[in-house]
């Protein structure tokens, strides 16, 4: 548990973020993750969508497409476990 030093006591403001890193370290790195992984499964599931609506390579575009879907749902969840986490409990 931090203790607050006597000599020059931190404000509520910094000990509640200090709090609250301690409680879930490198939150903010998970969360920069999950923002790229998702954007890059949204960009890809956009294209193989299109490549499997016109109909070109489909044999290969619809496990892609089931793929990009699959990592875009995964941080979708990821993203809203972390956001409720975050949320403190009364």
């Amino acid at each position: 548990m931090i203790k607050p030093n006597p000599q020059n006591p931190p404000n509520t403001e910094q000990y509640a973020r200090l709090k609250a890193e301690i409680a879930a370290p490198y939150r903010g790195v998970r969360q920069f993750i999950y923002i790229g992984f998702g954007a890059s499964a949204f960009i890809g599931a956009f294209i193989f969508f299109f490549q499997v609506l016109a109909g070109r390579d489909i044999e290969q575009a619809l496990p892609n497409l089931a793929l990009q879907v699959g990592v875009l749902a995964l941080m979708i969840f990821l993203w809203r476990w972390e956001q409720k986490r975050q949320k403190p409990s009364k």
